[in-house]
């Protein structure tokens, strides 16, 4: 039996006559017991009309609420049946209605509810619930757990808010501590109805309303719309313009989030001014949109090395074209989408080198974060594996300690990012001939404090600005009259082909004016990313 009480029974009966459905009816009379929404759609409109029911209805009164609540249209020879009662009982001057022939349109008084537009009617009930798992099985993503989540048309807040305002006069009457918030939601009933029975035809997966951001999560979104009344939310831009402001990503203003907003700042008396109440009857139901899997991201890092001078970090194009064939994201990543059946990827690292750079030592930390993943669990062997396959791909690059990481740890490699330091080796040119002694000042040199704008060829992707680093220490390794090896312990985002020629004087002081000579680099190599990140794997 539904826990109804006594003072629930006027507001039945006002919202069956209203057109609200049965699960609707226990909605608006605040009834928190899911148990109650998992019962069949007939059972429930049955106790209803019991509920209402007293010693003067009879059971043809009954009937006929019933007929209006239940799934399951009668058949066409009961509606000739009360056609003909009809007749009989109102004499000739009585007109016949329609019979309803398999196929036809619904009539205009269809029995799709006034509130939920027959979400909870048509879409609550195990041929659903299979249609789901279908899709689901048919994906074949990997999870233990699974989220439901539903999206409703914005215009069932607009018929809801109607609703409760036919029955507030009843629950103030009977001294009902009640208020719209604790109507239960649409969401809500739909999932305490339908968890259960997807779990059931996912061979009992737990189905669950939230997750943990710690633990892995799928989620399947199912979606309704109602174009027969998209119109209802209309009148609220009049109203309330400014909760409907038009923005470059939204194709729709009048989004759940806006309506719900406007809801709240319209009056009772302009909302009734411009709205019926109770709502209209729909002559259609919702439509289904298609079942959406999607698979919280999953997140991979490590350090990788770059050994050749022909291989940018990412993919390198220019006026629409190519301009190397491949990339140090592009051959990590590869076996990774495969491996875990991602559909994308997004990279990110602790800076980036030029594309005739070297990243030797241990390496530059970089983390992948794969886009709706099938598979998410890889246990410590197959992650190695996984390392060994990316290795063996290309001897262009070499990467280790490759590990799964949560979302939030990505943060560390970000932390304090320019308060790192970095170790460079450069092979330095100079105009001017020099000996051991002319360079041996250099590494005197402490704490050299530098003045950077924006280089040139930076200059198309970085806003202009001149950004202060320091040089904190240097050595050298003297090669010939013009050349030698200078190496540098820099602040992190130091542009060290710029130190080295000045670029016109966009850095000051540089090479070129401690040397008093013109000065070029030949080649750089990075050799170390001081970022404690990701922890270090034993090999």
């Amino acid at each position: 039996m539904l826990p109804l009480k006594e003072k629930d029974r006027p507001i039945v009966k006002k919202l069956l006559e209203a057109g609200c459905c049965a699960r609707c009816v226990l909605r608006f009379c605040c009834l928190g017991v899911q148990s109650a929404y998992r019962q069949s759609y007939e059972d429930t409109a049955r106790e209803l009309c019991a509920f209402i029911s007293d010693s003067e209805n009879n059971e043809s009164q009954d009937a006929a609420v019933l007929e209006q609540h239940t799934e399951d249209p009668p058949s066409k020879k009961m509606k000739m049946d009360a056609a003909e009662m009809d007749v009989q009982s109102e004499g000739d001057s009585a007109v016949v209605p329609t019979v309803m022939e398999e196929g036809d349109a619904e009539p205009a008084d269809s029995d799709v509810c006034v509130v939920c537009l027959g979400v909870l009617q048509q879409f609550c009930d195990e041929a659903y619930a299979i249609k789901i798992s279908e899709v689901v099985k048919a994906k074949n993503y990997q999870f233990d757990t699974m989220v439901l989540s539903v999206s409703l048309p914005a215009q069932l807040s607009v018929r809801e808010h109607s609703c409760w305002l036919h029955v507030k006069k009843e629950v103030r009457e009977k001294s009902m501590c009640l208020d719209m918030d604790d109507v239960i939601q649409v969401k809500e009933a739909f999932k305490w109805t339908m968890q259960g029975l997807v779990s059931k035809e996912l061979g009992g997966v737990p189905v669950v309303n939230k997750i943990s951001r710690q633990t892995e999560q799928f989620e399947v979104g199912v979606g309704f719309t109602h174009p027969e009344t998209d119109s209802d939310c209309h009148f609220l831009a009049g109203i309330c313009s400014d909760c409907f402001r038009p923005t470059k990503n939204k194709q729709n203003v009048f989004t759940r989030m806006a309506v719900v907003k406007a809801l709240e700042k319209v009056s009772d008396e302009k909302f009734l001014k411009k709205f019926p109440c109770p709502p209209t009857r729909p002559v259609s139901k919702c439509i289904a949109q298609d079942v959406q899997c999607l698979h919280v991201s999953v997140f991979v890092a490590g350090r990788y090395n770059k050994f050749s001078r022909t291989l940018p970090q990412t993919p390198w194009v220019i006026d629409g074209e190519r301009r190397m064939e491949s990339s140090v994201e592009e051959l990590i990543a590869a076996p990774l989408l495969s491996s875990f059946r991602a559909e994308g990827f997004n990279f990110s690292s602790s800076g980036r080198e030029d594309v005739d750079v070297r990243t030797l030592g241990n390496g530059r930390p970089f983390a992948l974060e794969l886009l709706n993943p099938h598979r998410a669990r890889f246990n410590k062997a197959e992650v190695r594996q996984l390392q060994e396959t990316i290795n063996q791909s290309s001897d262009k690059i070499r990467v280790r300690d490759l590990q799964i990481v949560s979302r939030d740890a990505m943060g560390h490699m970000k932390e304090g990012e320019e308060d790192k330091t970095k170790s460079y080796t450069a092979l330095i040119w100079t105009q001017k001939a020099i000996n051991k002694d002319d360079i041996t000042f250099l590494e005197e040199t402490k704490e050299l404090k530098l003045a950077q704008k924006t280089p040139l060829r930076v200059l198309h992707r970085r806003p202009l600005a001149v950004r202060e680093r320091v040089i904190h220490t240097m050595s050298t390794c003297f090669l010939d009259a013009h050349h030698f090896h200078l190496k540098l312990r820099t602040q992190a985002g130091t542009y060290i082909k710029e130190f080295v020629h000045g670029d016109f004087g966009r850095t000051k002081p540089n090479l070129c004016d401690l040397l008093k000579s013109e000065t070029d680099i030949l080649e750089l190599d990075v050799e170390s990313v001081d970022v404690d990140w990701p922890p270090s794997i034993p090999e």
